[in-house]
């Protein structure tokens, strides 16, 4: 759908999103590769002949995974490094750069926090002379290894993709979420074996009080429930006051671009400009194409590792329940921050539980259907979106209306302390957050619950 002559501009205009981590020298190379590699394979592969239409553009989110919630302040060392990797190379330089807080293992940042994050990147830009020379690197013997190193292992990756099929076939098999999934699995275990280190976390966890985190808020942003009305009635006013004939009309073309399979960026940005919603734009595309479920990338037994003790544990209690326990791990809400949930549901699968997790993005209702019909024994909830009191009340609710009102419910995500405290003396069996690296020790404390739920069950239907 796109003129030949034009198609060397929509190369031109197409922007990446990459994730930089803490190693920061392999990060530098790693770009570097990325830059040298999208040439190649533009002028090569694609026939587009201008450098300028050629350039690797790319915007960066430095890695929040690696941010910790024990000694949260040594964040603003990892941010820094990480910022680095993506700055420091003039020739692979980000064009955009985003940041996250010191403190967001902890809870949503407050505006001071996110101002210290920009404030970063203004010392970097206007006090320092990073702008002002050249590439530093380039011709450098030991970053061109690596950056060789690096291309050739991305180059026999890109060979295993097109023997899938493809990027797209790829996609659909769950290869590319499976190799995502078990590279994240590899971390978590060295992590918790030590060979890993993550300073503070487990090397160096003695500490003295921070005087960062001391106060009252808990140094997080909590918001107050009356936002979401607000926002709620806002929207409701914007609706009243618009053109619903407009918004209609465009709507219309919009489903008739998408069932006639035309492009549907005039009939977007023409429903845009009629104040259609981007819930209402994306609805219209749904009930043409349907809510895309991708693979989770767990259901592999590759990845299964016996979890020794623990399996045993869990064996014994299916002997009491009849059955393979069924934990049911579930993503309430617009959190798509999934690897927390994949590497819970994949560890406990090691463990012998039965898994059910559908991926991200579910409402309550549709978990407590899931539970219903799965049989679960077990929920976890893994928020990590700040909207973790009204989310769990609200899979509560819908778990007593099914009558599964007596299903333990633990939650796993970036809760605040004093909201952990609330939601257990609400009736939540367990809340763990970042601080609980050791996934072992998790599971093991969630056989626990399950043990003293249905043991203690029994127990009582026997007497």
């Amino acid at each position: 759908q796109v003129p030949p002559a034009d198609f060397p501009r929509i190369v031109g205009r197409i922007s990446f999103f990459v994730n930089a981590g803490i190693r920061f020298l392999t990060e530098i190379c790693k770009m570097r590769a990325f830059t040298e590699m999208w040439d190649e394979i533009c002028r090569s592969r694609y026939g587009v002949e201008d450098p300028k239409m050629r350039r690797f553009r790319y915007g960066v989110q430095v890695n929040s995974l690696g941010l910790t919630e024990s000694q949260p302040e040594n964040n603003v060392y990892r941010i820094l490094l990480e910022t680095l990797a993506v700055t420091l190379s003039k020739d692979a330089r980000a064009r955009a750069v985003q940041l996250p807080a010191w403190n967001e293992a902890m809870g949503l940042p407050r505006p001071w926090d996110q101002q210290w994050s920009l404030r970063l990147q203004q010392v970097l830009a206007f006090e320092t002379d990073l702008l002002e020379f050249r590439d530093i690197f380039a011709g450098n013997p030991a970053i061109d290894a690596k950056v060789r190193e690096l291309t050739a292992a991305a180059n026999a990756e890109i060979a295993l993709v097109a023997a899938e099929g493809g990027v797209v076939a790829a996609l659909e098999s769950g290869y590319l979420k499976r190799e995502l999934v078990a590279a994240h699995a590899a971390r978590r275990r060295a992590i918790e074996a030590g060979d890993l280190t993550v300073v503070g976390v487990n090397r160096y966890t003695e500490t003295a009080e921070s005087p960062l985190t001391s106060g009252e808020d808990g140094a997080v942003l909590s918001v107050d429930p009356a936002v979401e009305a607000e926002e709620i009635a806002k929207m409701r006013a914007w609706k009243a006051a618009r053109d619903g004939a407009s918004v209609t009309a465009a709507l219309a073309d919009l489903d008739s671009a998408a069932r006639e399979r035309r492009n549907i960026m005039p009939a977007s940005v023409a429903a845009a400009r009629a104040g259609v919603t981007t819930g209402e734009w994306g609805e219209a595309l749904r009930q043409v194409f349907g809510q895309y479920r991708p693979p989770t990338g767990i259901g592999s037994s590759d990845l299964v590792q016996p979890e020794g003790p623990l399996a045993a544990r869990v064996a014994a209690l299916a002997e009491v329940l009849g059955h393979t326990p069924r934990f049911l791990v579930g993503k309430p809400g617009l959190d798509g921050h999934s690897n927390g949930a994949e590497q819970i549901a994949l560890r406990a699968q090691s463990a012998g539980f039965a898994i059910i997790y559908k991926g991200i993005r579910q409402t309550p209702d549709e978990i407590a259907e899931l539970a219903l019909s799965e049989g679960a024994d077990l929920i976890g909830l893994s928020i990590l979106s700040g909207s973790h009191m009204v989310l769990a009340e609200a899979v509560r609710d819908a778990l007593a209306e099914r009558g599964l009102g007596h299903l333990p419910i633990i939650i796993g995500g970036i809760v605040p302390p004093k909201d952990a405290a609330t939601l257990e003396a609400n009736g939540i069996a367990a809340v763990f957050t970042p601080k609980d690296f050791d996934i072992a020790a998790i599971l093991d404390d969630v056989t626990g619950i399950a043990e003293a739920r249905y043991l203690r069950r029994n127990t009582s239907a026997a007497e």
